[in-house]
């Protein structure tokens, strides 16, 4: 099993990332910052607009350190690939699937029935724990509908069927998610999901989330040797990584939802942490951010059982086990693709 290392996050604007003998070294104009060994970490994301080096992005490549580029705000730009994560003939079986109406429904599916599982799960959780806090039959309610369509999921013949129930669970489960905020209800509400810009502080909460997700999903697809921008449940777009976006369906509700839900509900997250743009969109501060990367961190390294291979690995090694398990189902390993489906 594979051993998870440091991520490095880089969140100030004006960092410049460069290679000094085998270190990473961040430096703000002449002002070095910090130098950190690359052998200590894994991988690097930088939220800076400066970027990096050329020699430090191929050290990356080579030494097989993950390295990805985000706006300030959160926006995924692009990730570093090596040469030795270009396996051309699993990538070339990817795309027939991918090709293949039958094999796209049977994975589109599989992904989608991972998610409305733990949509299901997260809202059962909230019932258990918080009874006497939250809308218990509200919560009932929604849970009953998405236990409809998880039955159903697998009986579609088409990957745009399938689409619709993902879309319609989707709209099911965020009915009920402002009950699932236990704390400081005046800042932190939600009425419905909006992006690009988030309108509301949990909106933006829930943005960032998703952000670094998609990147340490992006990573990982890459890390085992597919193509994360050639998916099956989400359309191909030029610039959208449609596959990491599949694989993050199913780890959606569990990592990021819940994550996000925490920092509100233990207060680590603060009103005070965001700020309103003139065109109404709510971002993190540069200290919101920070409290959120260093939870995000910590919450990787915190350890669970995987519910398919029955072995403790931290939650930040989950997109990895999950795209590694793909890639056996798409080289013809398995029979089938196991979803993330937490318990």
């Amino acid at each position: 099993m594979r051993t998870m290392l440091n991520t490095l996050f880089v969140t100030s604007e004006d960092a410049y990332l460069s290679l000094e003998n085998d270190n990473v070294v961040i430096q703000n104009e002449e002002k070095i910052l910090a130098k950190v060994p690359l052998r200590s970490i894994e991988q690097i994301i930088s939220f800076s607009y400066k970027g990096a080096s050329p020699a430090l992005m191929g050290k990356c490549a080579r030494s097989g350190v993950g390295m990805s580029f985000y706006s300030p705000r959160g926006r995924f730009y692009c990730s570093v690939l090596g040469e030795n994560n270009r396996n051309v003939l699993l990538r070339r079986e990817q795309f027939r699937k991918a090709d293949s109406p039958e094999d796209g429904r049977d994975l589109a599916a599989a992904f989608v029935l991972g998610k409305i599982f733990n949509c299901r799960w997260v809202l059962e959780r909230t019932k258990r724990d918080h009874a006497l806090r939250v809308n218990v039959q509200r919560l009932t309610a929604q849970s009953a509908l998405l236990k409809t369509e998880l039955d159903r999921v697998e009986d579609y013949a088409s990957v745009d069927e399938v689409r619709g129930v993902e879309g319609k669970a989707a709209k099911d489960y965020f009915y009920s998610f402002d009950d699932l905020i236990l704390r400081d209800k005046d800042s932190f509400f939600f009425e419905r999901r909006s992006r690009r810009p988030p309108m509301d502080k949990m909106n933006a909460l829930l943005s960032f989330a998703y952000a670094l997700l998609t990147g340490d999903c992006t990573a990982a697809l890459q890390g085992v040797g597919l193509d994360p921008y050639v998916g099956f449940l989400h359309v191909d777009r030029p610039g959208r990584p449609s596959l990491a976006l599949d694989v993050m369906e199913e780890l959606r509700p569990v990592v990021a939802d819940r994550f996000a839900l925490t920092l509100v509900n233990t207060g680590a997250v603060k009103s005070g942490h965001f700020e309103e743009r003139e065109n109404g969109g709510v971002f993190l501060t540069d200290a919101g951010r920070k409290v959120v990367l260093a939870a995000w961190q910590k919450r990787k390294n915190e350890q669970i059982t995987h519910p398919f291979l029955d072995e403790k690995i931290p939650w930040g090694l989950v997109p990895y086990v999950q795209s590694l398990l793909l890639a056996r189902y798409i080289r013809g390993d398995t029979d089938a693709y196991p979803p993330f489906m937490w318990k």
